[in-house]
């Protein structure tokens, strides 16, 4: 399978693991940006949104940290 550049992945591209933390961290500051904006936007209803996002994020990171670390029954093979 190749890259989005032509070129054949290398090794650690292959790991999940590299992908799920690299996403995790994407994740991560997204949440971060939506709880800033909170403090930014003055309408009840964005905050509310932009609280709810923040929060439906963190479970999916939450997701991925127990398919990382195995320590749920679904991630172990």
């Amino acid at each position: 399978m190749q890259g989005t550049t032509g070129q054949m992945p290398e090794a650690g591209e292959r790991d999940p693991l590299h992908h799920t933390q690299r996403m995790r961290a994407t994740m991560q500051q997204i949440v971060d940006h939506l709880r800033d904006d909170i403090g930014k936007i003055d309408e009840p209803q964005a905050k509310a949104m932009f609280e709810t996002s923040a929060e439906v994020i963190g479970g999916i990171i939450t997701a991925f940290e127990h398919y990382e670390t195995k320590c749920e029954k679904a991630w172990r093979a």
